[in-house]
């Protein structure tokens, strides 16, 4: 079956004058955590305990990445997932850094780093997506997502 939202979304990189305009808006550190692969700090970010009905979209571009019912307590400090909205709204990358390997995940319209993946997650997907909250932002159902990239289309709906 293919999802919706992974049909009604352009995936079309933003122009290198909308990445400009995205990044002038990061402070350093948001920049190293969405451009250079950083990670925030265990148990702090804004959305671990975020419990509402909605979409977790890209922080930089507004792309969806997550829906709120596939959130889960992981108990590591990062709020976790079982799967993407659409699995062509985010691209896997091996990661070796700090001498492990691992999964990063990243969103598939503009590249920002969002977090990694693990095979240890529930059913039904036995994954589990963390994922840092300074790469999110959350549109509660209801509102209307983000248009950053000013193409109209899903993106001015709301959040189911």
């Amino acid at each position: 079956m293919r999802d919706d939202l992974e049909l009604q979304f352009d995936l079309t990189p933003p122009t290198s004058e909308q990445m400009q305009h995205f990044v002038a808006d990061l402070n350093e550190e948001d920049r190293h955590l969405l451009l250079e692969h950083g990670e925030e700090a265990p148990f702090c970010g804004v959305f671990l305990h975020e419990r509402r009905e909605g979409l977790y979209t890209c922080r930089l571009c507004g792309l969806p990445l997550f829906r709120a019912v596939a959130k889960f307590e992981s108990g590591t400090g990062w709020p976790s997932f079982t799967a993407p909205v659409a699995k062509g709204h985010v691209r896997h990358i091996r990661d070796t850094r700090y001498g492990m390997v691992r999964t990063e995940i990243v969103c598939a319209r503009c590249g920002a780093h969002q977090g990694h993946v693990f095979p240890d997650g529930p059913p039904p997907t036995g994954e589990r997506f963390c994922i840092n909250s300074g790469s999110l932002e959350f549109t509660p159902k209801g509102q209307p997502l983000p248009d950053k990239l000013g193409r109209g289309g899903p993106e001015g709906e709301s959040a189911r």
